[in-house]
């Protein structure tokens, strides 16, 4: 193919996890990468990261904050169910050490690291010309030229709205948290720093759930929801109340959508792919983010890496059908759950108690931790499916 003379080889907008993930891979093989980040702003997340991603990634244990040892449901009637995790554990993370962390990687591999807020971008032939606004004492208006883009700037993404089609029909659900220290010399019985709490009830969520997560000295409460006049802050303020961390000092608070799906596309068919967020891979009932967002950025950098050699853009498709096929079928699976047992609190009640199930908790951390479908135990998938159909038909009790 014909060499285009370009300020960079790829302009990855967004520095989290997903597009500092891209950045890396793509600047390790020797690519003129710039990471645009908008200002370093934290999303709110949980943290909750699986023991598998530490070694995917290479990511050191020095940002491991605390390692969860079992989690607890909470129904609406206040009955709580406990899920140990044999062998393993859920590693938790906080976003204001470990996305600096992953662009700072990407920077010493190579990748030119600038904040600036994206604009807009145009076709020049077979060149993109991206526009962005400076985020320094004097922001001003930057033009630079590029032979692809990466869009990981979440999940209303601006790179997605300007080049793919329907890109702003991707439902999401606002997450909202705070960052709070967590008092030393004290024991609450509704508060364990090696526990995720997960509140499944109306009143805190009505369409999602809220959670409390430990983060080593501090902990993340938060809540998600899509209802429009749901009330984030009033919903945390409550779920403090009742861990009796009402007066903790609060560090930090954080809000943005999170998406529920999965986009149809991710590339425009010339020279732009989105990931990430801005992707829609967020699993929907759980919500967790961070091993799919980075594995979609790995898999974006390749299929950019395979673009940039070509310039075939069909190769652009690859990020997309490589991810569905590694975990399509859960999303799906979940996208079900979530939209049955999240809808009333009758269903929540029901939901937490099939929790309580042995063959639900181990299939469910197994397949957690590893990011692979457990296909070693047929009779316990079996007996599982036909739990949760007595749940469904009211044949079990709650």
């Amino acid at each position: 193919m014909t060499t285009l003379t370009t300020d960079y080889d790829t302009v990855v907008v967004g520095g989290g996890p997903s597009g500092a993930t891209a950045a890396n891979d793509l600047a390790k093989k020797g690519y003129r990468v710039l990471l645009l980040e908008r200002g370093f702003r934290i999303k709110p997340c949980g943290g909750a990261i699986p023991p598998c991603l530490l070694d995917e990634f290479d990511i050191p244990e020095h940002l491991i904050k605390a390692r969860i040892r079992s989690a607890r449901m909470v129904s609406p009637r206040g009955d709580s169910v406990d899920m140990p995790i044999d062998g393993t554990f859920v590693g938790m993370v906080d976003r204001d050490e470990f996305d600096p962390w992953l662009r700072e990687r990407a920077q010493r591999a190579g990748a030119h690291v600038m904040p600036g807020v994206f604009k807009s971008l145009c076709y020049h032939g077979e060149t993109v010309a991206l526009t962005y606004q400076t985020k320094d004492e004097n922001p001003r208006t930057v033009t630079i030229t590029t032979r692809s883009v990466i869009g990981a700037d979440g999940a209303r993404s601006g790179v997605a709205r300007a080049t793919i089609p329907d890109a702003e029909k991707t439902p999401w659900v606002l997450a909202y948290h705070e960052i709070i220290e967590v008092p030393e010399g004290e024991n609450w019985e509704a508060y364990d720093p090696d526990r995720c709490d997960v509140w499944y009830q109306g009143r805190l969520s009505p369409d999602f759930y809220a959670w409390v997560f430990p983060h080593g000295k501090n902990a993340s409460i938060g809540v998600g929801s899509a209802h429009k006049d749901f009330s984030a802050k009033a919903s945390v303020a409550a779920l403090r109340e009742d861990c009796g961390l009402t007066d903790a000092v609060t560090k930090r608070k954080e809000g943005a959508p999170i998406p529920m799906k999965p986009m149809k596309r991710w590339d425009d068919g010339r020279a732009v792919l989105v990931s990430g967020d801005a992707a829609g891979v967020v699993a929907p009932a759980s919500g967790e983010g961070i091993y799919y967002a980075m594995l979609c950025g790995r898999l974006a950098a390749d299929a950019m890496e395979a673009f940039l050699e070509t310039g075939d853009a069909k190769a652009l498709e690859q990020a997309r059908k490589r991810f569905m096929k590694l975990h399509g079928k859960v999303f799906w699976v979940l996208g079900l759950l979530q939209r049955f047992w999240y809808g009333t609190d009758k269903r929540r009640e029901k939901f937490v108690a099939m929790c309580r199930d042995p063959d639900v908790q181990t299939l469910t951390w197994q397949s957690y931790t590893t990011k692979k479908l457990v296909r070693r135990r047929p009779f316990a998938h079996i007996r599982v499916f036909f739990k949760d159909l007595a749940q469904l038909l009211g044949l079990a009790r709650a």
